[in-house]
């Protein structure tokens, strides 16, 4: 790893973005500010590496990968999963000896072993996941500020360094990432189907279940609630289907206990039972508050 090395003041670097949308966006910007030697951005759509050019957040672009990426010391890869894993198989031969990679996959045991397996011992992955983003894509929308207090998830295997899982973890944290979490990939994917894609499922069966031959000029009656609650129904359709299929036993169980809860509330809504839905209420209070609480 002799040839990445961050240093304690910027990141004199070269370093390549893979995938110029919302995520590998707001990287280039977050990372242009550290004053690294040169930043990549690599992108198959020609207007989104002219705007991301425009807005000075990369100094060079290409299409595709290719012989300039022995050049590069470390490569983030915004792509979807299954992207991710073939970006690196198809450019192995461009990679220079010591490259430090790392990701921002959702989804963790597909990236990292199908990775794992044919990653060469002299090149390094460190699977990182950042809890940042917003509803819609595109750089259009990338900002450096989403990962402002955010947290970061590193999900290191046994072919990691400490000194790669330190530059990733120092990465995250001058981005303006508040926490970097260490956990296996296993457990990430665990938890991440019900923090993340849980919602997401509760978010767009809220919005399918809307008769719109029933509700008349329901506009009229939306609040806070109804837009907190389907915020994240406004989904990238093809990106996070191919998250729930990846993580599809674990996301399956974490919906058979929502069934679950929503029809313990359910039965105390038909039954009148005030009693049980003031537990069921002050239950989800306290775990709430308690979440808010740990999280700072």
């Amino acid at each position: 790893m002799e040839d990445c090395d961050f240093g304690d003041s910027d990141f004199n670097v070269n370093i390549a973005v893979v995938g110029m949308g919302l995520i590998g966006g707001s990287y280039a910007m977050a990372l242009k500010a550290l004053n690294p030697r040169c930043i990549v951005g690599i992108d198959k759509d020609k207007k989104t590496l002219n705007e991301a050019l425009d807005m000075g957040i990369i100094d060079m672009a290409y299409e595709s990968g290719g012989r300039f990426l022995k050049k590069i010391d470390l490569i983030i890869i915004a792509l979807y999963p299954k992207d991710t894993v073939k970006f690196v198989k198809d450019n192995l031969q461009n990679l220079k000896r010591g490259v430090l990679i790392t990701d921002a996959s959702s989804v963790k045991e597909y990236v990292v072993s199908s990775i794992n397996l044919f990653l060469p011992e002299y090149m390094e992955f460190v699977p990182g996941h950042p809890m940042a983003g917003r509803e819609s894509k595109g750089i259009e929308l990338a900002s450096a500020d989403i990962f402002k207090k955010a947290n970061y998830i590193i999900t290191p295997s046994s072919r990691n360094t400490p000194k790669g899982l330190n530059m990733i973890d120092k990465m995250a944290r001058k981005i303006g990432c508040s926490n970097v979490t260490y956990v296996s990939p296993e457990e990430h994917d665990n938890v991440i189907a019900f923090t993340s894609q849980l919602p997401h499922v509760a978010a767009v069966s809220l919005m399918n279940s809307y008769d719109e031959n029933s509700i008349n000029n329901m506009e009229l009656f939306i609040g806070g609630s109804f837009r907190d609650a389907t915020r994240v129904a406004q989904i990238n359709s093809k990106l996070w289907s191919q998250l729930f299929i990846m993580n599809s036993d674990k996301l399956v169980d974490e919906i058979e206990k929502f069934q679950k809860s929503i029809d313990e509330l359910k039965m105390a809504v038909i039954y009148k039972d005030v009693n049980k839905i003031d537990d069921i209420f002050e239950n989800a209070v306290h775990r709430r508050k308690d979440i808010v609480k740990r999280q700072g």
